[in-house]
């Protein structure tokens, strides 16, 4: 048993989609960031950094764990499942995209919503920059995504579930997302997924998953 604590946020939603794609028994914890729940002690000790997600495994003597790319990665292979760690290439190819989902398309597609969406008028350099290099992420997915069905690769991987959560907020980002026909494509493909649906919902809420 999992115990998830998490808020439907992207981050947030890819551990719930990874958790229902894995067949994986969990308890949902909901931390309302909007309130600052995040910054409750009890929550502070299994994830210093005050973000969600985080884990703690019941069936691993209580073993907690914070940041959703960590988390992937655990869940994939304490499940076997996502992962294919018996290619070296196949894996580090997982590696590397995921890498690229934390490095670039978290943090940058983040401070899109921040400045276009909930503080549009504020700084039309931040606007313009941060917009710009969205579009430039999108670019590389999109040419990623005509060479293989899936982002790492031919198979849908954790890779998937960590980026997908972020492209479902092209409306906020102001992107449309038929300039990209790949990513497109590969977009109705996870919105498709009984898992990924479930996963959306998690913890309850009423936002319904954007479509093309």
């Amino acid at each position: 048993m999992i115990d998830l604590y998490t808020w439907h946020t992207p981050n947030g939603r890819k551990v719930s989609i990874m958790l229902e794609e894995i067949g994986m028994d969990y308890k949902v914890f909901p931390i309302n960031i909007a309130k600052d729940e995040q910054f409750q002690p009890h929550f502070l000790k299994i994830s210093p950094n005050n973000r969600i997600p985080a884990i703690i495994d019941k069936d691993n003597n209580n073993y907690s764990l914070f940041e959703s790319g960590a988390i992937l990665m655990y869940l994939a292979e304490k499940s076997g499942k996502l992962i294919n760690k018996s290619n070296s290439d196949e894996y580090f190819r997982t590696m590397e995209w995921l890498m690229w989902q934390m490095g670039g398309v978290g943090p940058m597609f983040g401070q899109v919503h921040h400045f276009v969406k909930y503080n549009k008028g504020k700084s039309a350099y931040a606007e313009e920059r941060y917009s710009k290099e969205a579009r430039r992420l999108y670019g590389v997915m999109d040419k990623r995504l005509s060479q293989s069905q899936y982002i790492a690769g031919k198979d849908y991987s954790i890779v998937d579930i960590s980026i997908w959560p972020w492209t479902a907020r092209f409306d906020w980002q102001e992107i449309d997302l038929n300039e990209f026909p790949n990513v497109a494509r590969w977009y109705k493909e996870m919105i498709d997924r009984p898992a990924v649906q479930k996963g959306w919902l998690v913890p309850q809420n009423d936002q319904l998953i954007p479509t093309i």
